[in-house]
C-alpha cells in the first residue's frame, strides 16, 4: 500500500498534550509487573482531544499493557489516571467505556452468536436514545451493512476486525484505543481502515498500537516509542520516523531514509 503525501496527518504541537489535563486523559507513574518482569514503567502518557497518536515498539515493549491499563482491563500496580479532570484509576472497564474511553482488541472481541447488527446495538446501548449514528449506519461506515443479519461467527478475520471497530465506534467514545487494527488485513481492508480513521470526528482522540508502518505514516501526527516498558522517545511523527535509532531498533531498517514507507 502506498501513501499519498497529500493525505498525511497535520502536524501536532508539543503544547497540545497540555489540554489533556482538563479535557483528556493523563496517566502518571504507571508501573505493572508480572513477578520479577516489569512490563510497564511509564512516567507520563497524555491523550488530548483530537490526538492522532501511535504507540510503536518491538514485541514485549509494553504497548498492549499500556492500552489495557488505560482501558481498565488491567490495573497498574502503581500510578494514577485522570480523565476529564476526574480520577479514574479504580474505575472498571465498563465505567470507563460509558464515560467515553472506547477500545478494540488485538484479537477481535465480538459476540459470535449475535448478528452484526445486534453486536453494534450492544456496543451503543447507552447512547440508544441519542446516537450519533444508527447501528446500520455504523455498519455501513465499516463496509458491513450487507452482512447486518449475519452471525458474527460467520465473518472472515478482516470483517470481524471491522465489526470490532464498529462496536467501539457505536459507543461514541471521546478516546478510542485501537490495538493493532490492521493486523491480518488485506491491502483493500487496510485502505478502508484508514478511510474510517480519517473520517472520525476531530474531537475524538485516537491512540493506535500498530506494527504496520504504512498505517502509522498515514494516520499519526505524534508517535511514542516504547522499549522494555519505558518511553524510548516521542515527538512529531515525521521526526520520530526519521530518527536512525528508531528506524534501526523498531522499524527494522538500517537508517532514517528507509523509515519512510
Amino acid at each position: 500500500m502506498r501513501i499519498d503525501p497529500d493525505q498525511l496527518p497535520a502536524p501536532r504541537s508539543r503544547r497540545d498534550p497540555d489540554h489533556a489535563h482538563s479535557t483528556g486523559l493523563v496517566a502518571a507513574g504507571l508501573r505493572h509487573a508480572y513477578g520479577p518482569l516489569t512490563v510497564l514503567d511509564l512516567d507520563t502518557f497524555t491523550i488530548a482531544p483530537g490526538d492522532r497518536h501511535a504507540v510503536i515498539g518491538p514485541n514485549g515493549a509494553g504497548k498492549s499493557t499500556l492500552l489495557n491499563v488505560l482501558a481498565g482491563t488491567i490495573r497498574a500496580q502503581t500510578g494514577q489516571l485522570t480523565y476529564n479532570g476526574h480520577t479514574v484509576t479504580r474505575w472498571r472497564p465498563a465505567w470507563r467505556a460509558r464515560a467515553g474511553i472506547g477500545r478494540t482488541f488485538q484479537h477481535p472481541a465480538v459476540w459470535p452468536d449475535l448478528t452484526c447488527l445486534d453486536c453494534v446495538r450492544v456496543g451503543g446501548w447507552h447512547h440508544r436514545r441519542n446516537p450519533d449514528h444508527t447501528p446500520i449506519q455504523v455498519l455501513n461506515l465499516v463496509g458491513l451493512a450487507d452482512q447486518a443479519d449475519q452471525p458474527a461467527s460467520t465473518l472472515s478475520h478482516g470483517h470481524r476486525r471491522m465489526l470490532d471497530l464498529a462496536v467501539a465506534i457505536a459507543g461514541q467514545p471521546r478516546i478510542l484505543l485501537l490495538d493493532e487494527p490492521a493486523a491480518g488485513l488485506t491491502d483493500t481492508d487496510t485502505g478502508r481502515l484508514l478511510d474510517i480513521l480519517h473520517g472520525l470526528p476531530s474531537w475524538m482522540a485516537v491512540v493506535i498500537i500498530e506494527h504496520h508502518m504504512d498505517v502509522v505514516a498515514a494516520f499519526a501526527d505524534w508517535i511514542t516509542v516504547l522499549h522494555q516498558g519505558r518511553r524510548h522517545t516521542d515527538g512529531p511523527a515525521h521526526l520520530v520516523r526519521a530518527d536512525p535509532a528508531v528506524a534501526a531498533l523498531y522499524l527494522g531498517t538500517g537508517g532514517g531514509d528507509a523509515a519512510h514507507p
